[in-house]
């Protein structure tokens, strides 16, 4: 989200990027899932579909969020909007999933907020090197 619109400006080509990456992230996982679960061999065939679809489905909805502040606010501040709303999402999952490790939360928030604000930064300016190279 953030590259495209370094690169574009357009609410157009993001809102295509997000619907696009959300189809196909969604459907990758659930394939990934499904031949995992399959080559366990120790899941029904119902268990099996039960996790493809979850799967995808979790998948699509949480990557579709991301389209309601383009629909909500001018195009500099959705995008700011979606950037706050990812990060705190990300804390929330990483200080659960520490808690569930019995890890130190401030290390594995800290280690995944790191690593999420590289890829934005590096993600911009690959936006803008696409948007000044092609455009």
């Amino acid at each position: 989200m953030v590259g495209l619109h370094s690169g574009t400006h357009s609410m157009l080509v993001i809102i295509g990027g997000i619907l696009t990456i959300a189809i196909a992230d969604a459907f990758s996982d659930a394939l990934g899932i499904h031949i995992s679960e399959e080559s366990e061999n120790n899941h029904t065939t119902k268990e099996i579909w039960e996790s493809t679809i979850s799967t995808f489905l979790s998948k699509l909805v949480f990557a579709l969020i991301f389209v309601v502040p383009l629909l909500l606010f001018r195009l500099s501040t959705a995008i700011i909007v979606s950037v706050i709303w990812g990060i705190f999402l990300l804390g929330i999952f990483s200080f659960y999933i520490a808690k569930e490790q019995k890890a130190k939360p401030w290390k594995v928030v800290m280690e995944h907020l790191i690593i999420v604000l590289v890829v934005i930064v590096i993600t911009h300016y690959v936006g803008d090197w696409v948007g000044s190279t092609f455009g």
